[in-house]
């Protein structure tokens, strides 16, 4: 459907900075809460990361994850409500997009709707001057939310179905779950540095194996910064993304706050799940 065809809609816009993985989490998870229950209006947010945070996918084993060495060297760990691979959040720009699931903008099941979503990623993308386009189906491993197949530990190891490249390799790497007749789908785009940091932070059999799991992602994943051979400011980022899913999916955003019922959410999922480690690292 083009954006013509989407009536047009306005959506909650949120800035919420930068935060640590639980505080993080728990956000979405209040905002997909306060959706499902018809409470708060679809919502695009724009984050970041403080400190630098180790995200696991939901069904992944902790014992993949080197715990000890992220402590060392103070990065958080927290477990997604979402699938996927670990992902080392630090020098990003991450969204994520909740609304109800009968939103025309998410008809479809997880492919489907993550190829209307992400065309506001490419159209944001492009505003900056990135060559970007999306993934093809078969591309990759399939579904945009990081099943078990992939070939490491590792979320940035490939692109699946529709996902943002620019270059063949995955530039966005997003995730989706569904509760209760809302979606939540969330994504990080690396702004600056190299992506392959993460392999430090991984248990594998040996160093051998981690130098070539370091040059498997150089060759699949890339950065902003890579791309265009300048540093954007995250600001920049995020304006021309508000902008891109704005025009390509007929949306009014309209800049808010969390509401007082989400921020109690976002303590309560604090306390009981992101900042427990029978949550984080449970095997």
């Amino acid at each position: 459907m083009s954006p013509q065809k989407y009536p047009l809609t306005t959506w909650r816009l949120l800035h919420t900075g930068s935060a640590d993985g639980a505080t993080n989490m728990a956000v979405d998870e209040a905002i997909l809460t306060a959706v499902a229950e018809g409470r708060s209006p679809p919502t695009l947010r724009f984050f970041a990361w403080e400190p630098p945070c180790l995200s696991i996918g939901y069904n992944q084993a902790a014992d993949e994850v080197d715990i000890t060495k992220c402590r060392q060297a103070g990065v958080d760990v927290v477990r997604r409500p979402t699938g996927g691979r670990a992902i080392l959040h630090t020098d990003e720009l991450t969204y994520s997009i909740v609304a109800p699931q009968n939103e025309p903008r998410l008809a479809g099941g997880v492919v489907e709707s993550y190829r209307r979503l992400s065309v506001g990623l490419v159209r944001g993308l492009r505003l900056l001057g990135v060559d970007v386009a999306q993934a093809e189906v078969g591309h990759g491993t399939g579904a945009p939310t990081g099943q078990d197949a992939d070939v490491s530990a590792a979320c940035f190891d490939a692109p699946s179905a529709y996902e943002v490249t620019a270059g063949g390799k995955k530039l966005v790497g997003s995730a989706q779950v569904r509760r209760k007749g809302a979606v939540l789908q969330h994504g990080s785009l690396p702004l600056q540095s190299d992506i392959t940091r993460i392999c430090h932070y991984l248990v594998v059999s040996s160093e051998k194996r981690r130098e070539a799991l370091r040059q498997e992602l150089r060759g699949r994943a890339t950065s902003l910064e890579r791309v265009l051979g300048r540093v954007v400011p995250f600001v920049q980022v995020g304006g021309a993304l508000v902008k891109g899913f704005s025009e390509a999916l007929n949306l009014h955003l309209e800049p808010g706050e969390l509401s007082q019922h989400e921020l109690a959410l976002v303590q309560q999922f604090k306390r009981e799940k992101y900042t427990v480690e029978a949550w984080n690292f449970r095997k």
